[in-house]
């Protein structure tokens, strides 16, 4: 397998070297280059047709999120996932919007982020847990009270989520407990906090994500909180 050929492109000088340097201990990836705004991220694009762009917001001349449709038209292959320090709701909700493929904040693990990378890669969308609260309630407030499930899903692709089956199965066919987990997920809980709520492994409730997804016919846990803010509340 060829490793992940990666873009930084952040204006912060050691935060950009030390990430790079971090990233490059993992065999799984190639920091192909860096940039310290979208200028410079555009030619960096258009020479080495990186796979994947790590890309801050806070950018000077051209935001962060104001850049990525000009990336994803330079090289419409690469995935784009936002890391910064914005915990704004209108910033993750632009970056989506513009086609960011996952939106972290710089708080992250490394070991996380490099496993976020790999599912970007993969075709999935990522979102940090403590801003899926604010995504959850972004789109509620956007929704109708009586919205439809696959209304509500087909609603979310406007509002910059990505787009999930038409054919989705009712909640009927989750247990009780699966019940409980995807009501954690939609509050944002990661794995480790929803095993500590529910008093089990944690391994436990990776299994019954994995069960929640399958059910349902999703593909990531931001479709799950989608998922989960799209119907009416109790």
């Amino acid at each position: 397998m060829k490793p992940i050929r990666l873009l930084v492109v952040d204006d912060h000088t050691l935060f950009r070297r030390g990430l790079i340097a971090l990233l490059s201990l993992d065999e799984r990836f190639d920091v192909a280059d860096q940039a310290g705004d979208i200028g410079e991220a555009l030619r960096c694009v258009e020479r080495d047709r990186p796979d994947l762009i790590l890309l801050d917001n806070h950018l000077p001349g051209v935001l962060g999120v104001d850049g990525i449709a000009t990336l994803k038209e330079a090289a419409p292959g690469t995935r784009i996932l936002m890391l910064t320090v914005s915990e704004n709701e209108d910033d993750l909700a632009a970056a989506l919007q513009a086609g960011a493929d996952g939106y972290l904040l710089k708080t992250v693990e490394l070991d996380h982020l490099s496993e976020f990378i790999v599912k970007v890669l993969a075709g999935e969308s990522v979102v940090s847990p403590e801003m899926m609260t604010k995504l959850v309630t972004a789109f509620r407030s956007k929704a109708q009270p009586a919205l439809p499930v696959e209304t509500a899903a087909i609603e979310a692709v406007s509002a910059g989520v990505e787009p999930m089956p038409r054919d989705i199965a009712g909640i009927d066919l989750l247990s009780a407990r699966e019940r409980e987990v995807l009501a954690l997920i939609a509050q944002g809980d990661s794995n480790k906090l929803i095993a500590r709520k529910l008093d089990i492994a944690e391994t436990t409730v990776k299994i019954h994500v994995q069960h929640i997804l399958r059910k349902l016919q999703l593909t990531s846990r931001v479709q799950a909180a989608v998922y989960a803010a799209g119907r009416e509340p109790g």
